[in-house]
């Protein structure tokens, strides 16, 4: 297999990665064909994961427009994956010329590509750290740089939280990162639930495996599990959600049936 430019010589691109796997349900060219392949056995079980894939992009473009609408103009993206279009950043800085965007991901291939499509942006940068060591990415130099934790910031984890299984405390991390946040931040997430999927939960357990054979464990957690993300933070309206009910742009019931898999929200800190 010939290894294009954008991939490291550190990665094997023999194994399947998440995050491009993740960039081929949205329809990226940054991906190979054993990525490919892990995708298409997961869609033997769930065919509408590339909707749900969408629904996220779609809430994360609506979350970072209303954070900007409430005058912020930091954004941390954690979990970011490889940028495709329409990702933070442009969201963010279309919205407010100067907004400043740290993307945050542990995976080389995102850190590579990240950084060649960030070059010659001075507002944006990239830390290549992990979700679970919160004090990698707080003490980074690259964040240090850009965003000022005294004023309010935007931290979103979208659609990363449901790949940290609970051995690796992931309420205590995101419970860390709230603590280094200034009054007034934004958590903007998403996760992957077992509710909501059109779906027997035995069928969409197939999808699970999958990931599961890849060493990327997916865990499908409750919507009671997910409200305790927000532990310390004040909901906004209209709350913990299906995706296409967060602040839809166009009416909810012409969403495809899977857009509505697992749930979403913003919440604010005191």
């Amino acid at each position: 297999m010939e290894r294009p430019a954008w991939a490291p010589r550190s990665i094997d691109i023999s194994v399947p990665s998440v995050s491009r796997i993740y960039d081929y349900y949205l329809g990226g060219s940054h991906n190979f064909e054993v990525d490919r392949e892990a995708a298409r056995k997961a869609m033997r079980f769930m065919p509408g994961l590339p909707k749900i894939m969408q629904a996220n992009r779609a809430f994360m473009r609506r979350a970072v427009r209303f954070a900007a609408g409430e005058g912020i103009t930091q954004f941390l993206d954690i979990g970011s994956g490889i940028p495709t279009f329409g990702n933070v950043h442009e969201v963010a800085q279309a919205a407010v010329p100067g907004a400043r965007v740290v993307y945050v991901d542990h995976d080389p291939v995102a850190v590579a590509h990240s950084e060649a499509v960030l070059a010659g942006n001075d507002d944006t940068d990239v830390v290549a750290a992990d979700l679970c060591k919160p004090q990698e990415i707080l003490t980074s130099p690259r964040l240090d740089r850009l965003i000022d934790l005294n004023r309010p910031v935007a931290l979103l984890l979208v659609a990363i939280l449901h790949f940290v299984e609970d051995a690796d405390d992931p309420y205590g991390a995101v419970a860390e990162l709230r603590e280094a946040l200034a009054p007034g931040s934004l958590l903007i997430l998403t996760h992957a639930s077992y509710e909501g999927i059109p779906l027997p939960a035995e069928r969409a357990e197939g999808a699970v495996d999958v990931y599961k054979d890849i060493r990327n464990p997916l865990i499908m957690r409750s919507r009671e599990e997910i409200a305790r993300f927000f532990e310390g933070y004040d909901m906004v309206e209209p709350g913990l959600v299906p995706m296409p009910h967060w602040r839809p742009d166009s009416a909810p019931e012409d969403e495809d049936p899977y857009a509505f898999s697992g749930f979403a929200g913003v919440g604010r800190t005191a």
